[in-house]
């Protein structure tokens, strides 16, 4: 007898002022979940629902209809988790988070990496205690890496960069996912990464000064 094969796929409404669905896009994700399946919903404002292998392609569309996003489980880059944007949506550079997001979500990496955005110094979007961590100040950006949330050995990420411009941070990004990518072990940690590889290092190997 041949069974369903489910595949998880991690879904919320894209980056905007908070973590927000609509009626439509919760109707459409009921569509293809039985009466007692349970929907994991995640600290970085997913839910984790399980499609039928069968019917992804057809979820997928209906999911681009009603603007849900979708990202893959597993070990990959994490969609962008960001803060409220409560001083608005140029101030606190939501297009740029935006951008951050399309570019880096979904890529592949050695264990699962979390990255965080926030558009002001306060830090709602938690980004010293997440992998990738992402601060605008006024015009520019800062760029931290390494932080951890949990544990006695919780702590904040490391400054690689300050007074970054869009393109720089971008450029930054992806240098580190490749320096990860080439150089951690299957199922590193990103922050135990850091920790081995070494912050000097990884600024010498991604060229900054």
């Amino acid at each position: 007898m041949k069974t369903n094969k489910y595949i998880p796929m991690a879904v919320n409404g894209g980056i905007g002022f908070g973590a927000k669905l609509k009626p439509k896009q919760l109707a459409v994700l009921g569509n293809y979940l039985d009466e007692d399946t349970e929907i994991e919903l995640t600290t970085l404002q997913q839910l984790i629902v399980q499609i039928p292998e069968a019917e992804l392609e057809e979820a997928q569309r209906t999911f681009d209809e009603v603007g849900l996003h979708y990202y893959k489980v597993g070990k990959y880059v994490k969609n962008l988790r960001t803060c409220n944007f409560c001083k608005g949506e140029e101030e606190e550079g939501m297009p740029v988070a935006k951008e951050l997001n399309r570019r880096i979500a979904g890529q592949e990496v050695p264990f699962t990496l979390k990255p965080a955005y926030t558009g002001c110094p306060i830090g709602c979007g938690e980004p010293l205690i997440n992998d990738i961590g992402v601060m605008k100040d006024k015009d520019t950006f800062e760029l931290y890496i390494g932080g951890k949330s949990k544990g006695r050995d919780a702590r904040t990420g490391k400054l690689v960069k300050s007074n970054l411009h869009p393109e720089e941070l971008y450029e930054l990004v992806e240098r580190i996912l490749n320096l990860y990518r080439e150089n951690g072990k299957k199922r590193e940690n990103f922050y135990r990464f850091v920790d081995r590889f070494g912050i000097e290092n990884i600024k010498q190997e991604i060229h900054i000064d």
